[in-house]
């Protein structure tokens, strides 16, 4: 029998997938990429027109160009001043979330406690409430705290932190738990072979081999911090305004600068968007990790 005849008579792959399958998965592709493309799209290209071009029905194929609103944007709001408010804000949040998680989840994964199962559980549980819910207990605690002490929490930065870390600490502590469960117990028990005691072993042993999830947790409690608009619009005044907040200044009671808007979008998006790419691969590895666990 020839060659050619073989090929013909020879059994079809069972993993083989079928013709209309690869049709039907390429035009959901295709449609979901256009789905997430479209929108950037829409931001890039109305950020270079000007204001005439955007202000009335939406043009694709815009018929000129101009960087102009990208230098308008730092003077019409002042929003140099919301990026240094945001980046000492979501930084700030995410260094004290990272270090407490770290040694919270530690502690949990690594020593039995009166009380553990009541804490692992009590942290699990705040994740189930929406975070308006805490609106105005947590405004009414800063303002009443104010009074009575002359701590001002409300409408500083510092308060702005402490209300992020509310909500970024309890997962991050419950996927450090799991990451650090990961991990064997029989490098606690070499290292300490080596002298060394619960804290220098957390340092030399166990953080280095869970950088994956401690980056995650930080990129997490970054963006967290970093994009959120609810508390920020309640607990900040001009002077400690974030950027999420900030983007409101471009519209005036007379008109909206749309091109400024979609600019400094762009503008805000790019922190988040470089640190993503950058640290994409210990984000990936520490999610699931903790989450296999």
């Amino acid at each position: 029998m020839s060659e050619h005849a073989v090929r013909r008579t020879a059994p079809r792959s069972p993993m083989a997938a079928p013709r209309s399958f690869l049709w039907t998965r390429r035009i959901f592709l295709a449609l979901l990429t256009a789905f997430v493309v479209l929108p950037v799209y829409v931001m890039v290209s109305s950020s270079l027109k000007p204001l005439k071009d955007v202000s009335g029905k939406f043009e694709w194929f815009p018929s000129g160009l101009t960087l102009r609103p990208y230098a308008d944007i730092w003077e019409t709001v002042p929003l140099a001043d919301y990026f240094v408010n945001s980046i000492v804000v979501a930084g700030a949040a995410t260094v004290f979330s990272v270090v407490v998680a770290v040694f919270a989840a530690y502690a949990v994964s690594r020593y039995s406690f009166r009380g553990k199962r009541v804490f692992t559980v009590t942290v699990l549980s705040t994740q189930m409430f929406p975070g308006i819910l805490f609106l105005l207990p947590l405004f009414l605690i800063y303002v009443n705290l104010g009074n009575a002490t002359g701590i001002a929490l409300f409408g500083s930065r510092e308060g702005l932190i402490l209300t992020y870390l509310t909500f970024s600490l309890p997962f991050s502590i419950w996927m450090l738990t799991g990451y650090f469960d990961s991990i064997p117990r029989e490098l606690d028990e070499a290292a300490k072979v080596d002298g060394c005691g619960p804290v220098k072993a957390l340092f030399r042993v166990i953080i280095p081999a869970a950088t994956p999830g401690i980056v995650a947790v930080a990129i997490y409690a970054f963006m967290t911090a970093w994009g959120e608009v609810l508390f920020a619009s309640v607990m900040t005044t001009d002077s400690t305004r974030t950027l999420a907040v900030g983007l409101q200044g471009y519209a005036t009671l007379n008109d909206v600068y749309w091109n400024q808007v979609m600019a400094a979008s762009l503008v805000v998006s790019v922190p988040v968007v470089a640190g993503f790419l950058l640290l994409q691969r210990y984000l990936v590895a520490g999610l699931t990790a903790g989450a296999v666990k």
